[in-house]
């Protein structure tokens, strides 16, 4: 009830742009002739006609004269294709103008520098070209007077001008705008003006209507997901075009206050923004506008919110710090094997759940639907079977660190190479990805710059899991799934709530767009897909499921095999309902984000989404709360990936290596290290903030792919065969990471194949090289899942290596 009086009385009181634009008079140029281009080159703007070409450094008060080269005249350039950092100019030759080249612009010593490409099929009247990361588009009428759309490819050997599909109806685009994967094109027709999208997956759809008349030639990408256009009011032939943004993925429009184009004449890419000319007496004038984005700054009760939490993690660390006399390392690493299943599962959903979960899945599914979902489904299966089968088998061998499973069954060699591996893809492909998403958020919520959240963050887990090792990584665990997933409802709540037909509106605005679509059936290797869930499922769950410490950690701290397999039950009955509850957060916002595009930050990137709404539009205190719950969705897995790799370089390699050391020294090493992996973390997440990327949640599961596969096929190999001896496991390790390697630089295949195709590389190539070698003389029972028959004789087997060993 006192949920729905706070809702009631923070309903949403927005109608105001989140990001108006600030308009700024540029110097006026005078020339004669007709302007024939507008860019923004190596940081200055530019301006060309037929009578010359000028460039405008950034505060400078005139603009400045640029040679020209002698193989080219001005009165060439028909018009300038950009995209605020590269431009080209397209070239004319013949009385007819039509465009027979192309060439890059660039500026050096107050001279024109012209690049050109190679040439064009044919030549092309009405031009309109766009830019993307690797492509270059430019459609136009031939001589035949039908339309044509061309591609050229800047990463070909030899890059050459290939034909598209152009859009239905052919007519000549007003606009041609590249952003994220598609190209999008303004086309005039009966009714208006209609905005086209092409994909390579769709081809041509027709996503939305301009809601006015769009100034030729207007329009550039923003951020990752929306397009700025000048655009005039339809029923005023004179009237000024006023700023708007197109958002990609709700195909709804928006209007930026704070400028208006009168009679602009050409446009292009501005800081943040755009710049448009206008006739001026002897040449023209200029505007720039930029889109102002401010920090939202949190409230006072925000900020008790967040103190009151993280306060509380700290001490739950100080708890068993204080209360745990830590003479062993089974203390520190598994708990003294004293966890309840009910709580291991609990902190098991909580280390699968991490930021990722919290901020990446939501962008995820806003943008596209709930494909990844499926994946969620199918591992619930194979939960069973490992809940069965794998996770008791290892249990019964007390070990701390998984790998001494793969000494005991193959070579000390083996064990130390997949540890090594398994410590390098934890920091550097779920640790980094894991500090820097909620880094991003906070960053985006408070004005915090990312490295100070990122140091944040990063320094009070490592002081409570230092502290209190894996008791108080499981505790804090329970305690953080209960602030995310209360923040997570809450938050989806009031998304509905807000929306003028509430559930309705969301429910009809979800079908409609098919947001919810979970299963895939068809049989694209490029496209996630059921059949490549079920085959990475089967790899990545049910086969492997021991290559990841995070996890195995928590089920070894149980109190038996028993209790061990029950925590798996446990972490699969939660798994569906809370993956349908991020999901739902997704769909939430691509319909709340519909209905109020104003309310949007075109210069965010996609994973920013969910973040600007908490910041934006969620009451005070709550927002507080949701900000907790991203610190708790990425510390409960920061924690464990501490805690685990701490006690990988301790048990594998430092206890293997270390000569008299007494068990004091080694718990204090571990706290050591718990400090040291926690501070390469942060680094590496300050290091991922210098890229640009599209979609964290897609780099983690590439990197996990391209470098976890190998060690972890060495698992199948052990458990499900009696044949495979440790130099064909090493073997197959080296292969897999080397093939895996090849298929990625030829991105034949979607991103979330690259773990299972590892896998399933280490353990052919893997079994197939054990042929070369001698069978292992060991004794394996115990150690695989065949169970020995009734009435033989019981195998001997070899003795537990110390390492590992809950008696250490």
């Amino acid at each position: 009830m006192g949920c729905l009086l706070l809702l009631a009385t923070v309903g949403p009181l927005h109608a105001e742009a989140l990001t108006p634009v600030r308009p700024t008079e540029l110097p006026a140029l005078q020339h004669r002739a007709p302007l024939a281009g507008l860019a923004r080159v190596d940081g200055r703007a530019f301006a060309v006609a037929a009578d010359g070409a000028w460039s405008l450094e950034e505060g400078a008060r005139a603009w400045t004269p640029l040679r020209w080269p002698a193989d080219a005249q001005p009165a060439d350039v028909v018009a300038v294709v950009e995209d605020g950092k590269r431009a080209y100019a397209l070239l004319a030759q013949g009385a007819d103008r039509a465009v027979r080249g192309v060439a890059q612009l660039g500026i050096r010593d107050g001279a024109l520098n012209l690049q050109k490409l190679p040439p064009l099929p044919e030549a092309l009247h009405d031009p309109r070209g766009a830019l993307s990361a690797d492509s270059f588009y430019l459609s136009g009428r031939g001589a035949d007077g039908h339309g044509r759309l061309l591609r050229l490819d800047f990463a070909d050997e030899r890059p050459h001008w290939t034909a598209m599909t152009l859009w239905p109806g052919g007519a000549p685009a007003l606009s041609l705008v590249a952003q994220t994967r598609a190209l999008f094109a303004v086309v005039p027709e009966a009714d208006g003006e209609r905005v086209l999208r092409w994909s390579a997956d769709r081809g041509w759809t027709r996503p939305s209507t301009v809601p006015g008349r769009l100034v030729p030639g207007s329009g550039r990408a923003t951020g990752q997901a929306h397009i700025l256009y000048l655009v005039r009011d339809a029923a005023a032939a004179d009237a000024p075009a006023r700023v708007q943004t197109y958002q990609t993925v709700t195909a709804a429009w928006a209007i930026l206050p704070g400028a208006q184009a009168v009679a602009a004449t050409r446009s292009a890419a501005w800081t943040d923004g755009l710049v448009w000319a206008r006739a001026a007496p002897g040449g023209s004038a200029f505007t720039a506008a930029q889109v102002q984005s401010s920090k939202l700054r949190l409230h006072w009760l925000d900020w008790v919110v967040i103190v009151v939490y993280l306060a509380g993690m700290i001490g739950i660390g100080l708890y068993f710090y204080l209360r745990e006399k830590r003479g062993s390392t089974a203390n520190f690493f598994v708990g003294n094997r004293s966890i309840p299943f009910w709580a291991a599962g609990i902190s098991l959903y909580a280390a699968n759940t991490s930021s990722i979960s919290f901020i990446a899945i939501p962008a995820k599914a806003f943008e596209t639907n709930w494909q990844y979902m499926a994946n969620n489904i199918i591992a619930v299966f194979g939960l069973m079977f490992v809940a069965v089968w794998i996770v008791p088998l290892l249990r019964r061998l007390d070990l701390m660190s998984v790998f001494s499973y793969l000494e005991t069954r193959f070579h000390p060699s083996i064990r130390m190479l997949a540890s090594a591996l398994c410590i390098f893809v934890q920091i550097g492909s779920r640790m980094s990805v894991i500090l820097f998403l909620p880094a991003l958020a906070i960053a985006t919520i408070t004005g915090i710059s990312v490295f100070w959240s990122v140091l944040l963050m990063g320094g009070f887990t490592i002081v409570y899991t230092a502290m209190g090792g894996m008791k108080a990584v499981i505790w804090t665990d329970f305690v953080q799934v209960i602030v995310k997933m209360g923040g997570a409802v809450f938050a989806i709540v009031f998304m509905i709530w807000s929306l003028k037909g509430g559930f309705g509106e969301f429910w009809s605005t979800a079908m409609a767009e098919n947001k919810m679509h979970t299963f895939d059936f068809s049989f694209d290797l490029t496209k996630a897909t059921v059949w490549g869930f079920i085959f990475l499922v089967l790899f990545e769950v049910v086969l492997t499921f021991p290559k990841d410490q995070v996890l195995m950690q928590r089920t070894l701290s149980t109190k038996s095999d028993r209790e061990a397999g029950r925590s798996i039950w446990a972490f699969a009955a939660i798994m569906i309902p809370g993956g349908i509850i991020f999901y739902t957060i997704g769909t939430a916002l691509f319909a709340y984000y519909r209905s109020f595009p104003e309310r949007m930050n075109p210069l965010l990137p996609i994973d920013a989404t969910f973040p600007m709404f908490i910041a934006a539009e969620l009451p005070v205190g709550v927002t507080g709360l949701i900000i907790a719950g991203i610190f708790a969705a990425a510390m409960a897995t920061l924690s464990g990936i501490m805690n685990s790799v701490a006690t990988l370089i301790s048990v594998d390699f430092y206890e293997k290596l270390a000569k008299n050391r007494t068990p004091k020294q080694s718990v204090f090493f571990a706290e050591i290290m718990t400090v040291v992996v926690g501070l390469v973390g942060i680094g590496t997440a300050l290091l991922l903030s210098r890229f640009d990327i599209h979609s964290l949640f897609d780099v983690s599961i590439e990197l996990a792919g391209l470098l976890g596969g190998g060690f972890a096929g060495a698992y199948t190999l052990g458990m499900f065969t009696r044949r495979a001896n440790w130099q064909g496991v090493a073997i197959g390790i080296a292969g897999s990471i080397v093939l895996t390697l090849g298929i990625w630089t030829l991105r034949a295949v979607h991103p979330y194949y690259y773990l299972a195709i590892s896998i399933a590389l280490c353990i052919v190539i893997g079994y197939l090289a054990s042929y070369a070698f001698p069978p292992p003389s060991q004794s394996l029972e115990g150690l695989t899942i065949y169970r020995r028959k009734r009435g033989s004789e019981p195998a001997v087997a070899e003795p537990m290596p110390l390492q590992g060993r809950s008696d250490v």
